[in-house]
């Protein structure tokens, strides 16, 4: 996600940086980077990473949690593990191969990025998905996020069984 996500926003002018818990950049020099910070990392990993984050910083989780039991919920694990950051869930419901393709337009139709969080940090989050030439919109507020996670984990249930998530939900007819 974060390969995909950000040599995409690179091409859109903007600056990025890649940390981890090994090698070159820290989670720490990552976190104090930019004004957004990516949370793409397992879903486990996630209150971990946010302690990196500054204060009052704007995070844009990404993750998704599938388990056999099924669907975690990783943003309500980010809002209550740093209530002071900014959360928007958003950029969770495509497998990352479409974040590396050099367009988002699939059937003549941009993709849509759905956003759930704040209003004023969902604004912020808007230009980036428009940067990547797809359609953002909010959602809903925090507490509609745990919607987004089941979403995705509905439709990674459907990539797991060999179909097509479009050819299930297929836009109005007629």
């Amino acid at each position: 996600m974060a390969a995909g996500l950000g040599a995409g926003w690179r091409a859109a002018g903007h600056r990025v940086l890649a940390g981890g818990r090994s090698g070159p950049v820290s989670l720490a020099e990552a976190g104090r980077f930019g004004d957004v910070t990516l949370l793409a990392v397992p879903a486990t990993a996630v209150v971990e990473v946010l302690a990196h984050v500054p204060t009052g910083g704007l995070v844009i989780d990404c993750t998704n949690l599938v388990t056999p039991d099924g669907v975690g919920h990783p943003y309500a694990a980010a809002v209550a593990a740093r209530p002071d950051l900014r959360v928007v869930k958003a950029f969770n419901l495509c497998h990352e191969s479409a974040w590396r393709l050099p367009s988002r337009v699939f059937g003549g139709r941009p993709l849509a990025v759905p956003m759930r969080g704040p209003p004023d940090a969902v604004a912020r989050v808007a230009p980036l998905a428009a940067d990547l030439g797809c359609t953002p919109f909010d959602a809903g507020g925090p507490e509609r996020a745990a919607l987004l996670e089941a979403t995705a984990a509905f439709a990674i249930g459907l990539w797991f069984a060999g179909l097509d998530a479009q050819a299930v939900l297929t836009p109005p007819l007629g």
